[in-house]
């Protein structure tokens, strides 16, 4: 018989392994990564390369990095802070910044590189790794597009890590052997890129929602595929 299996501490909703995961609530609170909208706004990260443009001031043109501390350097300008923030939230930010030096500026941002979005799938999948997330996809398309579970897969049980900051991540449970069951996916939750999908091969008696983000490395380092 397969022994309990403990991540972290605390509860995380229904854990048995027959218990179905409720698609937009976790102990009845809402889930603040989870269930936001399917299709978000890419947010800036580091590395990020940025053609900014100036309609009518094009001597302020240039094509900047986001640096490895979040900031972007530009013409006369103290450094700015772009990590995390989408393109038109960045413009306006821009926009802002020049206003004491050009009348009325109006800018324009293309998003020039950036690194590829992914998934990373572990524990018992036939091909764990780091895979491009090139479309909309749910958490048992990202299993099969892994080779499918090992045998040893509890895959009552599999766990859904998605970071909210740079020091948290939020965990969900997804019962994947209920839904296969039923052959209804209504609650197969939808990538978003750097996720993790943890696969384990004994029961997981406790999870918390929210856990440390340096806890990852436990489950999967995406550096190591």
């Amino acid at each position: 018989m397969a022994q309990e299996h403990q991540i972290v501490l605390g509860t995380f909703g229904p854990v048995g392994a027959e218990a179905t995961t409720q698609p937009d609530a976790a102990d009845g609170t809402k889930s603040p990564a989870l269930t936001g909208v399917r299709r978000p706004l890419y947010r800036l990260r580091r590395s990020d390369v940025l053609a900014v443009g100036f309609t009518f001031a094009p001597e302020f043109d240039e094509t900047v990095s986001v640096q490895p501390d979040g900031f972007i350097s530009l013409k006369g300008l103290n450094q700015m802070y772009a990590q995390g923030l989408t393109l038109p939230e960045l413009r306006e930010q821009v926009a802002r910044a020049y206003a004491g030096t050009l009348h009325n500026p109006e800018v324009t941002i293309v998003l020039k590189d950036f690194d590829k979005p992914y998934f990373v799938a572990a524990g018992e999948v036939r091909r764990p790794g780091k895979y491009e997330l090139r479309a909309d996809m749910t958490v048992t398309e990202a299993v099969a597009m892994a080779g499918g579970f090992s045998p040893q897969a509890k895959y009552s049980q599999v766990v859904l890590f998605r970071r909210v900051s740079d020091e948290w991540t939020e965990a969900r449970l997804v019962n994947v052997k209920s839904m296969l069951k039923a052959r209804n996916l209504h609650e197969d939750l939808h990538l978003q890129p750097g996720d993790l999908i943890y696969v384990p091969q004994s029961m997981i008696s406790k999870i918390e929602r929210l856990v440390p983000t340096s806890n990852l490395s436990l489950y999967a380092n995406p550096a190591q595929f």
